[in-house]
């Protein structure tokens, strides 16, 4: 495969996506609630609990790679403390799922970047460490990049690794190097995650193995451009952040400016195509993961640009 070198898309574009999504998760921030009918079921609780913790790792990411304006900071800290204090109750809303499901990894994954960012629930702690002294913390089956995730987790809390994160990665997908062809909708997802969990969610790319970085340098491309034509936005988004992530980042501008271009006035990224219609309920949980996205991207892609830029 021949890869022709890409010109760089300017700070100020990438820049611009972020802004604008961080804008548009500030205005909706209130349909980021959980509902009674979420508390009903823990099924249903996870899954909208899974979004907070996604937007605790964006404004993570936003204050560690150190590109927000004043304005922006500003911003961050008012939607990560909404997060906490509203959204999780101080942290009690993941103690409670904790009591309930005792072997649930899912509070420690939602709990470990407000870890990070300087949060405590002792009482989740102790919860915690009774659970994961048992010998179904390990056994739980999951898939291999959904294991790297927690061994990630407990990483950040500094836990001691409920496994071999080495042998984990090496059972992913992307650990075994397969034929690049293979690379489907839900192998492409696995394919992210798993960089996010090697580099803490962009924090240490020099923690991926030097034969997947070769491996990503030389497919990567190519799985960029084929994302883009099929206007899939949030998966491309993802793997732009992929690609901040490698030892020489793209940072394609064509791509760039075609992930800019699919972005709604409102800073909302819509997953495939144009943005969705409907009531404000269902857009918002269509478009908040890719949005939160373009936040992650735009943070990372801006620093690389940054320091490439600062030589």
């Amino acid at each position: 495969m021949t890869v022709t070198a890409a010109s760089p898309a300017s700070p100020a574009l990438l820049h611009r996506v972020g802004d604008r999504a961080l804008t548009w998760l500030d205005a909706h921030r209130d349909h980021f609630r959980l509902t009674d009918r979420d508390r009903a079921t823990g099924s249903a609780m996870i899954e909208r609990l899974k979004p907070i913790g996604e937007l605790a790792i964006n404004m993570r990411v936003l204050f560690r790679e150190g590109v927000a304006g004043s304005r922006q900071r500003t911003r961050a800290g008012a939607l990560l403390d909404f997060a906490w204090r509203e959204l999780l109750d101080g942290g009690n809303v993941l103690a409670a799922l904790q009591q309930d499901e005792p072997l649930s990894p899912v509070p420690l994954e939602v709990y470990a970047p407000f870890h990070e960012l300087g949060h405590r629930h002792p009482g989740l702690e102790a919860l915690l460490s009774v659970c994961r002294r048992t010998g179904t913390w390990t056994a739980l089956e999951m898939v291999p990049n959904r294991r790297l995730g927690v061994l990630n987790a407990e990483r950040k809390i500094g836990l001691a690794p409920s496994a071999d994160f080495g042998q984990a990665l090496a059972r992913t997908w992307l650990g075994q190097l397969p034929e690049p062809w293979t690379v489907q909708l839900h192998i492409a997802y696995d394919v992210t995650h798993t960089v996010f969990h090697v580099t803490n969610w962009g924090e240490a790319p020099d923690r991926i193995p030097p034969e997947i970085a070769d491996y990503l340098t030389r497919y990567l491309p190519a799985w960029l451009d084929d994302w883009a034509d099929l206007e899939h936005w949030d998966l491309l988004g993802e793997l732009l952040v992929v690609d901040a992530c490698l030892p020489r980042p793209t940072l394609d501008a064509r791509l760039w400016e075609r992930y800019a271009a699919a972005q709604a006035e409102s800073g909302a990224m819509p997953i495939q195509r144009g943005m969705p219609e409907g009531s404000p309920d269902v857009v918002f949980d269509q478009v908040h993961h890719p949005t939160l996205v373009a936040a992650f991207a735009s943070a990372m892609a801006t620093s690389r640009a940054l320091t490439t830029a600062a030589g």
